[in-house]
């Protein structure tokens, strides 16, 4: 493999694009009229063009993608997350082309892309499972039946989605009706497919995910897990590994569970395997997301190495050179997800232009981003401005440095989620461990967040007062004139 082709943009087509580079593979950049002029187009060896800003008429356009790979004699193709990165279409239509696309087989994006079938594909391998119904259900009348049985609350679900999309929790009977035309119409409008499944809702869940590696020859490793607890609006803001509820005994079940998803669907390349974990440590499989994730840093950190350059090295027909036993955690990592939103406005998008962007730098500390200052925020993609990783000895170490780093991360002309990272950071409730995917609702408000921005504000007022008062205090040499 010679050169590949990135088919994506900003912090994970320059992450791909670096670890292509000391490989010594020539990348190719795509960009969209909007990103004209981003790091990620002068960071490739060579960038074409290939669309309006609108994602649908660029980055989605994938026969485009292709037809200009072929052009220039490209030899594979890195979806990157997110866009084409889960599209079985497009991996197949590499396929087609003989086109490596660095990733899995379109069969099991296909399987592992519809959690009806995922949950079906695992079913005969005696992995734990959320009690429900492994079917679509369109019936409210049937949907309350279901839920007399496993019990309330329970969580409607679309059976095509993600990111939260097409999800209701129902705690009572009465609701059930309302609550699933409200999921099927999100449903039918996010994923052009209506169909959702039932199934119990586990109270206080803890989201964790397990790494895995596959390589063509049968190989499949894990590469521990990854505390994924903290969202807002079911989307992850602040991710750490490893976990700190996971026993060792735990952990090398939850990695055997999800390397038998894996063989499931006869996986290949880099996928990571969800779990919900409830507070008695019983764990149940949510899903498999088949492709790189945004916060596999983390993993890169603790485990010492690099998924990209095992994701090329499979996707050239490579076999996996480690054992499973070679592999040992060292250290903590914790990744923050820097995002143009405003955390005192219910993180709404908030694009605009960067008059100042200066990221944090030192010992422990990893900025993996696509923006620099004086660039325009689009409004046409996903608000991520960086991933901003720490790295400790310890988790207390890793959770300092963030600290530190988000303090050092300077952002004008965009409010952003560092002021909530650090929230997180110095909250009792993350520092101890004891928190769930209800850490946003429990815990946090704009008005708790305003109140430790004034404190620090005040603090710092009353700092520059005492220098200014020493200053005026220092004894002057009276001028001789």
């Amino acid at each position: 493999m010679k050169k590949i082709l990135i088919a994506n943009r900003g912090e994970i087509a320059i992450r791909v694009m670096k670890t292509a580079q000391k490989m010594g593979i020539k990348t190719v950049a795509v960009y969209s009229e909007a990103d004209r002029n981003a790091p990620h187009v002068r960071f490739a060896d060579e960038a074409i063009y290939i669309g309006e800003a609108p994602s649908n008429k660029s980055y989605l356009l994938g026969e485009k993608i292709i037809e200009e790979a072929k052009k220039l004699l490209v030899d594979g193709i890195h979806p990157g997350y997110g866009f084409l990165s889960e599209n079985a279409d497009f991996a197949e239509l590499c396929e087609k082309n003989n086109l490596i696309f660095i990733g899995p087989k379109s069969k099991s994006i296909r399987m592992m892309g519809d959690k009806l079938a995922a949950k079906d594909a695992v079913k005969d391998y005696n992995i734990p499972m959320v009690p429900g119904v492994d079917r679509a259900v369109t019936d409210p009348i049937e949907a309350a039946t279901i839920a007399r049985e496993i019990g309330f609350p329970i969580l409607i679900k679309a059976s095509a989605g993600g990111g939260g999309k097409g999800m209701r929790i129902v705690e009572n009977e009465k609701d059930v009706e309302e609550q699933m035309k409200r999921a099927i119409s999100e449903a039918t409008s996010a994923f052009g497919d209506g169909s959702v499944f039932v199934e119990k809702y586990i109270t206080s869940p803890r989201h964790i995910e397990i790494q895995v590696l596959a390589d063509s020859f049968g190989k499949v490793l894990h590469f521990f897990e990854r505390e994924c607890s903290i969202q807002r609006r079911h989307q992850k803001v602040v991710e750490e590994a490893p976990s700190s509820i996971l026993t060792p005994a735990l952990r090398a079940k939850m990695g055997e569970a999800a390397i038998k998803v894996a063989k499931s669907c006869d996986y290949l390349g880099a996928g990571t395997v969800e779990f919900l974990v409830d507070k008695d440590l019983n764990f149940y499989f949510l899903e498999m997301n088949t492709r790189l994730q945004v916060e596999h840093p983390v993993t890169e950190l603790i485990s010492g190495v690099d998924l990209v350059e095992l994701q090329i090295k499979i996707a050239r027909g490579e076999a996996i050179s480690i054992e499973q036993e070679d592999l040992k955690i060292n250290g903590h990592a914790l990744e923050l997800r820097v995002y143009a939103e405003d955390p005192m406005n219910n993180f709404l998008p908030s694009v605009g232009f960067l008059s100042t962007y200066k990221i944090p730098v030192g010992e422990g500390i990893r900025v993996d981003d696509g923006f620099e200052e004086g660039m325009d925020i689009p409004i046409y993609y996903d608000p991520m401005l960086s991933k901003l990783i720490t790295y400790g000895k310890t988790r207390e170490e890793a959770i300092q440095l963030m600290i530190k780093a988000i303090d050092a991360y300077k952002v004008e002309g965009a409010k952003t989620t560092l002021p909530f990272g650090k929230f997180v950071c110095e909250h009792e409730a993350f520092k101890s461990g004891n928190f769930d995917t209800h850490f946003v609702k429990n815990y946090y408000t704009p008005e708790k967040l305003q109140k430790g921005l004034d404190e620090e504000a005040e603090l710092a007022a009353l700092i520059a007062l005492k220098l200014y008062i020493e200053d005026q205090q220092k004894l002057r040499v009276p001028d001789s004139n």
